[in-house]
């Protein structure tokens, strides 16, 4: 399958964020942005990362049988290899130029990226941080968490504590039971906004690294499908790892990276 001229050419034009988006970025580390997709694209791409992941996804354990992260979403990492039409929503300018001037960089790499489907019934993704997992220097890395479709409540959509990267305690967490319950018992002392919202066809939202969110149980009978790309800083460089994940991480993510230096890896291309 190729894609359609009109979508190659949507993908090409740029989302003009205002002043105020990007502030309320830098302030809160997340941003929710109405129609960056439209219908066609949205559509399209529905369709052919379904056939990806129903292609590439080797789970066949009823949900009852995994763990809460296995329960959370069937994950399946880098499509952008596995499928060029894929691709060229990930190495797209529209959202790359988006992640761009929301970290107010000079242009952004790929880190990789992520299928997150929660099937009917899947329970929740804990409440974590991202960055836990990666062996970066700066915390200029953003994801763009694509929904595939209209994503109500009921679904499980993202859920953000707003302005949460400025905690440092449960940085050392992995995702599951425990992250969801300390995290959660941390927030609750804090001021900071807990937004749990629907996501309308279309929509994406970013956050960046450090920022503490969750998602709700999918309470329907129907696959909650979302894209995610995750985006650094073109200049990252590799930091000494923390923890196993990390080491997991360069491994994976960025191979023959070296410590101290910018992540040039075949894995990592600049796409803006």
């Amino acid at each position: 399958m190729s894609i359609p001229t009109s979508i190659a050419t949507f993908l090409k034009e740029p989302y003009t964020l205002q002043a105020g988006q990007i502030e309320f970025y830098q302030e809160n580390r997340y941003i929710k942005l109405k129609q960056v997709l439209n219908e066609e694209t949205l559509s399209f791409f529905n369709q052919v990362i379904t056939s990806r992941v129903n292609a590439m996804n080797t789970v066949t354990t009823n949900l009852e049988e995994r763990s809460t992260y296995g329960k959370a979403f069937l994950q399946l990492f880098n499509l952008w290899r596995e499928d060029e039409v894929v691709k060229e929503l990930v190495f797209s300018k529209r959202l790359a130029k988006i992640a761009t001037d929301l970290m107010q960089t000079n242009g952004v790499r790929i880190y990789h990226d992520q299928a997150l489907f929660k099937e009917g019934g899947g329970g929740i993704t804990p409440w974590h941080a991202d960055q836990y997992y990666w062996p970066l220097e700066t915390d200029k890395t953003i994801t763009a968490w694509i929904p595939l479709q209209s994503t109500p409540l009921e679904l499980g959509p993202l859920e953000f504590s707003a302005g949460s990267h400025q905690i440092v305690e449960g940085r050392e967490l992995e995702i599951g039971d425990e992250s969801e319950t300390l995290i959660q018992q941390r927030l609750k002392v804090t001021d900071f906004k807990h937004v749990i919202e629907p996501f309308d066809a279309g929509e994406i939202s970013f956050h960046s690294g450090w920022v503490f969110h969750r998602a709700g149980a999918n309470t329907t009978n129907q696959m909650r499908k979302v894209m995610t790309i995750i985006y650094m800083d073109k200049n990252m460089r590799l930091k000494n790892p923390e923890n196993k994940n990390q080491v997991a991480d360069w491994n994976t993510w960025c191979p023959g990276a070296v410590i101290g230096e910018v992540i040039n890896s075949p894995l990592n291309p600049v796409v803006y």
